[in-house]
């Protein structure tokens, strides 16, 4: 499961200015992760996506990490 990197507040937050701030939306770069490598840990995911994405922050990568994991477990309990 992920890990609870920031406030559920500070998340959103994140979340919200991701596509202002990337060029791209939320999904957009979940849907990065389906074509990613897979069964890496939280860090590791994180760590993946900044080197894909030299520009994205340390900050916005846990964010969606973190927003892919929560989806994920929700997918799995619906």
């Amino acid at each position: 499961m992920s890990q609870m990197i920031f406030s559920e507040e500070t998340h959103r937050n994140l979340l919200s200015r991701i596509p202002e701030r990337t060029g791209r939306s939320v999904s957009d770069w979940l849907r990065e992760f389906d074509n990613g490598p897979a069964l890496l840990r939280f860090e590791e995911k994180v760590d993946w996506l900044r080197r894909e994405h030299s520009d994205l922050s340390h900050g916005y990568a846990k964010a969606l990490v973190h927003e892919y994991d929560l989806r994920r477990a929700a997918r799995k309990l619906g």
